[in-house]
């Protein structure tokens, strides 16, 4: 309105003076009713778009792949892979699908920007199918903002972002169709707890951000339903940030250790992230940090979640302190904290079974496995079966004999360990497994879980 009166008394002024004002009004006036117009399109979905847009990247690279599911008679043609990414961090840390980058030796990443530079893999976890993705940047980048899949409303307006067949940064919209889908794509990769949509999901979208209409994003585009239109999937944002919280966590990072297991505040405590508990004999029971504390910033950074926390603390020295500022009761209290070395921290074989297969293990005689199956020399029986573990996604249960993994027997827990560093070190994919059950021998394909928990 102020803009427009200082118009209209120029105009009367130079009137009054004789000059004539009809061209001198025209070029005022348009770019105004330009910007009106201009304001009235930029609806909500508009901006949503506009304020993620730099955050997401688009992934390329070539990989081997076999003609069809059966891998071993197989032959194996070279092709061009394409997905997205969403960077999490502004050093250049990047989320996508593991599926995306599996198998590519050059990952090349295009930024918003339009350069395109290589990207290194930092982390991965095959069975939720995330990985990180680093690439080296001077500038930091933009970063997605991240809202929760624990509200989230069957028919709401949601937006899919990413590289479909290889068109960079396409935009399609829909709705939420549908909650907690379970969608089995091939004999070794399952997904639970998925969110169904009707906004376009094509070839190239995977890993990209579905964004609600505040510009937030809500999950990770992971899969579509071959043959047919409007029914794709996307890996809840509630569930992408426990797992990438893990995958950057500065344990798997830069082998330090802080000891705080948190979870992103509720509507009581909005603000900050709540302790769920410390570990035993870490920096930060060390320095009095209790379950039930809220974390309101460590550092610079303001934390609402764990994955906060992990970013705070990366490339942080052990002989380095950092201000952590608290909420206990009505007040707020800073205390310093410093990280230790992992090296320091030395985990048990009964542990890492327990984390990576979810199972804990024991030695059984040689003479009790030749009893029920001659041909086995001994093995391991099965004492307990973590509900949520990659084990008890392939229906091992407890009195089940291990006695093959992979291409190995396991007689003994050393053998285990032998199987797990060489999957880990030679990137094997799932591992084959076999288990005495009664007199029958069984087996199926087991996707180590290398998240520490």
């Amino acid at each position: 309105m102020t803009r427009n009166t200082d118009y209209r008394s120029l105009l009367t002024t130079l009137s009054h003076h004789g000059i004539q004002v009809f061209l001198f009004a025209a070029i005022v006036a348009t770019p105004f009713s330009q910007n009106i117009a201009g304001e009235s399109r930029r609806t909500a979905i508009v901006r949503a778009i506009e304020s993620q847009r730099d955050a997401v990247v688009n992934i390329h690279g070539q990989k081997m792949v076999a003609e069809n599911d059966k891998h071993d008679s197989s032959e194996l043609r070279r092709v061009n892979g394409m997905g997205t990414g969403v960077v999490i961090d502004s050093r250049g840390y990047i989320v996508t699908n593991y599926h995306v980058v599996e198998g590519v030796r050059r990952i090349e990443v295009t930024l918003a920007s339009g350069k395109t530079t290589v990207a290194t893999l930092s982390s991965h976890d095959p069975r939720t199918d995330l990985a990180i993705i680093k690439v080296d940047v001077r500038d930091p980048l933009p970063q997605i903002s991240i809202g929760t899949s624990d509200d989230l409303l069957i028919g709401e307006t949601v937006l899919a972002l990413g590289n479909a067949y290889g068109y960079e940064h396409t935009v399609t919209r829909g709705i939420i169709s549908a909650l907690h889908r379970a969608v089995e794509v091939s004999r070794t990769q399952r997904y639970d707890d998925l969110i169904q949509t009707d906004a376009s999901i094509n070839p190239g979208n995977s890993g990209g951000p579905l964004l609600n209409v505040d510009g937030e994003m809500i999950g990770i585009n992971v899969a579509m339903r071959a043959g047919a239109q409007g029914i794709g999937f996307a890996i809840p944002v509630d569930r992408v940030l426990q797992v990438v919280s893990e995958l950057l966590s500065v344990e798997r990072v830069d082998k330090t250790w802080h000891g705080i297991v948190a979870r992103k505040g509720d509507h009581s405590n909005p603000r900050g992230a709540i302790v769920e508990s410390v570990q035993k004999k870490s920096p930060a029971e060390a320095i009095g940090v209790k379950a039930g504390d809220v974390i309101l910033r460590i550092g610079a950074y303001e934390v609402s979640n764990q994955l906060d926390i992990e970013r705070s603390l990366l490339g942080l020295n052990v002989e380095t302190s950092i201000p952590l500022t608290v909420a206990r009761g009505s007040g707020e209290e800073q205390i310093d904290l410093y990280l230790a070395d992992l090296g320091t921290e030395k985990i048990t074989l009964e542990d890492r079974c327990w984390q990576e297969v979810g199972v804990r293990l024991s030695p059984v005689s040689s003479d009790r496995v030749q009893k029920v199956q001659s041909r086995y020399r001994g093995g391991l029986v099965v004492e307990a079966v973590r509900d949520d573990g990659p084990a008890a996604d392939q229906g091992i249960r407890k009195g089940d004999i291990l006695v093959g993994l992979h291409v190995w027997e396991t007689i003994s827990p050393e053998n285990v360990t032998f199987v797990l560093d060489k999957s880990q070190e030679e990137n094997i994919g799932p591992l084959k497994f076999y288990v005495l059950r009664g007199r029958e021998t069984l087996f199926g394909h087991l996707t180590r879980d290398t998240i520490r928990r």
